[in-house]
C-alpha cells in the first residue's frame, strides 16, 4: 500500500477540480458524492498505510516510508524533493484529516443543500483537505510550509465564504492577517534550518539537530520561530483572537478547520520538530507557559459567553493551549493523544451545534434555545456524549488524554498543573452551561421556530453518531499502566519520539499519586455540571440581555478580557492614522506633488510659448530679424 501515497493527496485535488469547474453545471447530488468520495478513497488507502505502519511496528520496526514524487528544487546546496514521509505519527494524521473530513463532507451535504454556493463549497472544502495533506506528508519543511500556507487560504476562503455579509469578510481578512504574522516566523525558521544544517529534509536536519549541545543558540532561535508559527495557526496567545471570530464562517467549516485539523497543525509540526524542542529548554518553558495561560484565559472567556459557536470557538483555543502545555512539559505523546481525542469530540460538538442551529432557523443565541432535547434527540444524546467527554469525566475519551498532560505537568511543575486544573473546571462548567441553556427548560425562541423545529436529516445525524462512538471509546488507544492499561499509543508512537526520550528519560509517577489526580479532577468536573444544573435548569437562570451583564469579572469575561479592543486601540488604530499620514502627506503632498508639479511645469510652459505662434506674419519676421540680432552679437563676442 506505501506505493499508493501519492493517490492520498490527489484525490482531494481531483475533487477540487472537477466540483471547482462544475459548480454550475453539476446536480448538488453528483457535486456531494464527488465532494465526499474522493475524501472516502483517501481514507480507505489511508486505513491500508496505517496498517502497514502498524504491522512494522508490531514486527519492532520503526516503521518510517518515505516516497519521493520528483525532484522539485536543486540550486547550489540546495536539494529538495516533493516526497512524502510516512511514520506512526503522519499515519494517525492521515486517518483523523481523511476520515473526520470524510464525516464533515457527508455532514456538509445536509447542511448547505439550500446553499446557492453548494459546488463551490465542496470544492473549497476538497482543496482544504489536499493541503492539510500535503502538509501531513512533507518529508521536509518547504513541503509542510506549503501546506501550511495552504491551509491558511483555503481558512479564508472559507471562513468569508459568505462574503455578502461584511462582518464575515471582516472575520476572513483578521484570520488571513493573523495567520500571516505566524508564517513568517515558519518561513524564517526554515531559512535558519537551512543555513544551521544544509538541509531542509527531516531525515537530515533531526540527526544532525541530536548532536547539538543542549541549549545551542541556533537551536534556540529556530523553535522560538516555529513556536511563532505555531501560536499563529494554533491560536494561543497572543495570536488567538482571529479564531473565535472564525465562526463567521459555515458550521461545517468550523468542525474541520478550527476543530480537527488546521489548528492542531502548529501541535503537528512541534511534535514532528520535537527533538529540537527537547534541546531548547527555554522554548519548552515558554511553550508550557503560553499554553496554560492560553488555556485558562480563554476557558475564563468561555464561561459568560451566549453564541453557542462562540463558546465552542473558546473551548477550542483553551483546548489547544492544553496541547501546548503538554508539548511544553516533554509529554509529546500525550498533547498528540490531545489532538486525537479531541478530534473527535469538538467536531461532534460543532456539528451538534449545527444540527442545532439548523433546526432554529440559523439562531445562534443560547439564551433564545431551550427545552430541545425532545425535539432533537439525536443531536441531544451526542452532544451530552461530547460535552462529557471534553469535560474530562471517565471513562470517556477526554478524560484520559486530559489526565495525562495535567500528570506531566503536576511532576514538571506543580503550578502548572494548579492552573490547567482551574481551566479544566472552567471547562466542565461552561460546557455543561451550553448543554442545559440549549437543551433544557422551556423554548424560548419565536413560535415560528418551535413551529419548525424538527431533528437534522440522516446525513448530519449519521457523523453525529459515528462522531459520538469515537469520543466515547476513543480513551482506549492508550489507557495508563495505573488503570490496567498498556500505553499503546505511546509505543505505536515511541520511534518518533525516541531521541528525545533519551534526553528527558522516562517519566515516572507513583500510581497512588496518579490515582489521587486522576479522582481529584474527575470529581471537580462531575462538581462543577452539578452546579451547572443547579444554576440553569434547577434555578432556571437565563442569562441577561448584554447591556444587563456589567459586573466585575463577568463583565472582563464577557467582553473577552477586551484583548480586540486593546489590540485595536494599541495596533490598528495607530496604523491606521500612520497609514493616512503616508497617504496624504508622504504619497498625496509629496510623491504626487513633485510628479505632478513637474507636468504641470511642463503642461504650463507649452501654454504661455504656444502663444507666441499667434499667426501674423509680421510677429513672424519680427521674431527672425531679433534671432539674427541675437545670434550676430553671440558671433561678436564668442570671438
Amino acid at each position: 500500500m506505501i506505493e499508493l501515497i501519492w493517490l492520498i493527496p490527489l484525490l482531494p485535488l481531483i475533487g477540487f477540480l472537477i466540483n471547482g469547474i462544475g459548480q454550475h453545471i453539476l446536480p448538488k447530488s453528483l457535486i456531494g458524492v464527488i465532494g465526499s468520495g474522493v475524501v472516502l478513497a483517501s481514507f480507505l488507502i489511508s486505513c491500508g498505510i496505517f496498517s502497514t505502519v502498524y504491522e512494522a511496528r508490531v514486527a519492532g520496526d520503526a516503521a518510517v516510508f518515505t516516497q519521493e514524487i520528483f525532484n522539485w528544487i536543486k540550486v547550489g546546496n540546495l536539494s529538495i524533493s516533493l516526497s512524502f514521509l510516512v511514520d506512526p505519527l503522519s499515519s494517525i494524521m492521515l486517518l483523523i484529516v481523511t476520515g473526520i473530513g470524510f464525516l464533515i463532507h457527508v455532514y456538509s451535504i445536509g447542511y448547505m443543500h439550500k446553499d446557492k454556493g453548494f459546488g463551490k463549497f465542496f470544492a473549497y472544502l476538497n482543496l482544504f483537505i489536499f493541503f492539510m495533506l500535503l502538509l501531513v506528508l512533507g518529508s521536509n519543511y518547504l513541503v509542510m510550509f506549503i501546506g501550511w500556507e495552504g491551509v491558511g487560504l483555503c481558512s479564508y476562503l472559507l471562513i468569508g465564504f459568505w462574503y455578502t455579509n461584511d462582518s464575515y469578510a471582516s472575520a476572513a481578512k483578521k484570520a488571513f492577517v493573523m495567520n500571516r504574522i505566524g508564517d513568517l516566523g515558519f518561513l524564517l525558521a526554515v531559512f535558519f534550518i537551512f543555513y544551521a544544517f544544509g538541509s531542509l529534509e527531516f531525515a537530515s536536519v533531526f540527526p544532525k539537530a541530536k548532536e547539538l549541545a543542549m541549549g545551542d543558540t541556533s537551536l534556540l532561535v529556530i523553535t522560538i520561530l516555529l513556536f511563532i508559527a505555531a501560536t499563529g495557526k494554533s491560536a494561543q496567545i497572543p495570536l488567538f483572537t482571529w479564531l473565535p471570530d472564525a465562526m463567521a464562517g459555515p458550521t461545517p467549516v468550523s468542525a474541520l478547520i478550527h476543530a480537527a485539523t488546521m489548528v492542531t497543525a502548529g501541535i503537528y509540526m512541534i511534535a514532528r520538530s520535537n527533538i529540537m524542542f527537547t534541546l531548547s529548554p527555554v522554548t519548552m518553558q515558554i511553550i508550557a507557559i503560553i499554553g496554560v495561560a492560553t488555556a485558562l484565559l480563554a476557558a475564563f472567556i468561555a464561561l459568560t459567553q451566549n453564541d453557542i459557536k462562540k463558546v465552542l470557538a473558546y473551548s477550542t483555543v483553551s483546548q489547544l493551549g492544553y496541547m501546548f502545555l503538554g508539548l511544553g512539559v516533554g509529554a509529546f505523546t500525550g498533547a498528540f493523544f490531545h489532538v486525537l481525542t479531541h478530534a473527535f469530540f469538538k467536531a461532534l460538538l460543532f456539528l451538534g451545534a449545527g444540527s442545532v442551529i439548523h433546526a432554529m432557523s440559523d439562531e445562534q443565541d443560547m439564551r433564545k434555545m431551550g427545552g430541545l432535547r425532545k425535539k432533537l434527540p439525536v443531536t441531544y444524546f451526542t452532544m451530552l456524549i461530547g460535552t462529557i467527554a471534553i469535560a474530562g469525566i471517565p471513562p470517556l475519551s477526554g478524560f484520559f488524554s486530559k489526565d495525562e498532560i495535567l500528570a506531566f505537568a503536576f511532576a514538571e511543575n506543580k503550578l502548572l498543573w494548579t492552573i490547567g486544573f482551574i481551566a479544566a473546571l472552567c471547562t466542565a462548567f461552561y460546557m455543561f452551561r451550553l448543554l442545559y441553556l440549549t437543551f433544557f427548560g422551556t423554548f424560548r425562541g419565536t413560535e415560528e421556530q418551535k413551529h419548525h423545529l424538527h431533528e437534522s436529516p440522516v446525513s448530519m445525524t449519521l457523523p453525529l453518531i459515528i462522531l459520538a462512538v469515537l469520543a466515547a471509546v476513543g480513551g482506549l488507544m492508550n489507557i495508563p499502566e495505573a488503570l490496567g492499561g498498556g500505553h499503546k499509543l505511546a509505543n505505536f508512537l515511541a520511534p518518533v519520539f525516541a531521541d528525545s526520550q533519551s534526553i528527558k528519560g522516562t517519566f515516572h509517577i507513583d500510581h497512588q499519586t496518579e490515582y489521587i489526580l486522576m479522582a481529584v479532577s474527575a470529581l471537580a468536573a462531575v462538581i462543577m455540571a452539578v452546579v451547572a444544573y443547579g444554576r440553569y435548569v434547577k434555578r432556571g437562570y437565563v442569562p441577561k440581555s448584554d447591556a444587563l451583564e456589567d459586573s466585575g469579572l463577568h463583565k472582563l469575561s464577557y467582553h473577552k478580557l477586551y484583548v480586540d479592543e486593546l489590540y485595536d486601540s494599541v495596533i490598528v488604530k495607530p496604523l491606521n492614522a500612520f497609514s493616512r499620514f503616508l497617504y496624504k502627506v508622504i504619497d498625496r503632498s509629496g510623491i504626487d506633488g513633485i510628479v505632478n508639479g513637474i507636468g504641470n511645469l511642463f503642461v504650463s510652459s507649452g501654454k504661455g510659448i504656444r502663444q507666441l505662434q499667434n499667426g501674423h506674419v509680421g510677429f513672424y519676421i519680427f521674431m527672425m530679424v531679433v534671432a539674427v540680432v541675437v545670434l550676430f552679437v553671440y558671433g561678436i563676442l564668442s570671438v
